[in-house]
């Protein structure tokens, strides 16, 4: 059954998560920094996702390029990608939920953290002010 590799694998790295249902997992590890990230089982992948932010109306060749560009250089594991349904710009990775083993779930999980914390600042730029 899928939850129990997939959550003896968060209870292993000692993540702070919320079981939702029997295919879905939210982390609210700011420790690790996992705040917000998805983990969904859909048979045969296990997909890990965060929202990253809105999709600007303003600068967004600028934005995309930058992203294409931490795509290809900073992302080990998953890659930016847009969710023109909800207007937002994400990052996502699939696993082969029978070929996952503990390391390429591990591997993927420090990618997205590595990830948020290091280019937070990078994106932040694009993010549209709200108020004035």
């Amino acid at each position: 059954m899928a939850d129990n590799k997939i959550e003896q694998y968060l209870i292993d790295l000692m993540l702070t998560y919320q079981q939702v249902d029997d295919s879905l997992w939210l982390l609210d590890d700011e420790e690790h920094v996992l705040q917000g990230v998805a983990i969904v089982y859909a048979e045969p992948l296990v997909v890990i996702r965060a929202e990253i932010m809105d999709i600007p109306k303003e600068n967004l060749l600028e934005l995309y390029t930058r992203l294409l560009g931490l795509n290809a250089t900073d992302v080990v594991h998953g890659a930016y990608a847009v969710d023109n349904d909800n207007k937002k710009i994400i990052l996502i990775n699939t696993l082969q939920y029978d070929s996952m083993d503990y390391e390429n779930f591990r591997a993927a999980l420090e990618s997205f953290s590595l990830a948020l914390a290091e280019h937070y600042p990078i994106l932040s730029k694009y993010r549209e002010k709200s108020g004035a």
